[in-house]
């Protein structure tokens, strides 16, 4: 089994979005949370928005749907294989990239108005050297005044704890039943393997399928210095009753 991040979410890309009870109604959600951040950063509909850890295409295609113009990349090809099908049935314009957020150079354009980076992907970065690649990468896909958005989940909270357990969560399928959980092997104090498993109720019986791979958790204030320490100013944070959003939100403005 392959546990890279990119093997992770090639072997998942068919099945993602069945990590949400309702993706549709998921993807909007998310869609307008971000959304209202970029316009409070004065980064309206229309804007130029680039998703480095776009995925299946969860919050691109949300983003689009709200007239952003968005450009997705991400270090899985199966990924984001998935996300051009998507757009390509909803009849959105995005263009996708295969690209590593440590090495963006893959992705032809800059100076976007908005960066984001959803969804907890830059812990799958295990050192303080590929988060300040990643930094360096994502300013200079910006323009200067340009913001950078991420969401992490709340390490600082996890950490002092190191849960063993992230769920399990029960949604229904037209009266069959889907089981979402995940284990933690903690590594270390800071790293841990994680183990996704989405078994499902069929006609034919229960299927499971199983992925794993790593993250490297991070104290907000990590984060904060490495982005202050390349090229960002006004770092701040916002929290899932301040954001709307159901994770912890890093915002930075690109400086000179």
């Amino acid at each position: 089994m392959d546990t890279s991040p990119d093997g992770f979410y090639d072997d998942f890309a068919a099945h993602y979005h069945l990590l949400w009870e309702d993706w549709e109604a998921s993807m909007a959600r998310q869609a307008a949370a971000i959304a209202t951040i970029l316009e409070r950063e004065s980064v309206a509909a229309g804007a130029t928005v680039l998703d480095c850890a776009c995925g299946i295409g969860t919050q691109a295609l949300g983003l689009a749907k709200l007239g952003f113009r968005i450009t997705g990349a991400d270090i899985s090809g199966g990924a984001v294989q998935r996300a051009r099908a998507e757009a390509a049935m909803r009849k959105l314009d995005i263009s996708f990239h295969v690209a590593d957020m440590r090495n963006l150079n893959d992705v032809p354009t800059a100076g976007f108005y908005a960066v984001i980076c959803m969804d907890n992907a830059l812990p799958h970065l295990l050192s303080e050297t590929d988060l300040a690649r990643a930094a360096v990468q994502i300013r200079v896909k910006l323009r200067v005044g340009g913001t950078f958005v991420a969401s992490i989940r709340d390490y600082d909270e996890i950490l002092p704890r190191r849960p063993l357990v992230h769920g399990p969560v029960f949604f229904s399928d037209e009266g069959k039943r889907r089981i979402v959980f995940q284990i933690w092997d903690w590594q270390d104090e800071r790293r841990y393997k994680f183990h996704m498993y989405l078994t499902r109720e069929t006609s034919g019986g229960w299927t499971t399928v199983h992925g794993t791979s790593g993250y490297r958790a991070v104290w907000r204030e990590e984060i904060t210095g490495i982005l202050e320490s390349h090229s960002f100013t006004n770092v701040r944070w916002l929290l899932p009753s301040e954001s709307g959003y159901y994770q912890p939100v890093v915002i930075a403005t690109a400086a000179t």
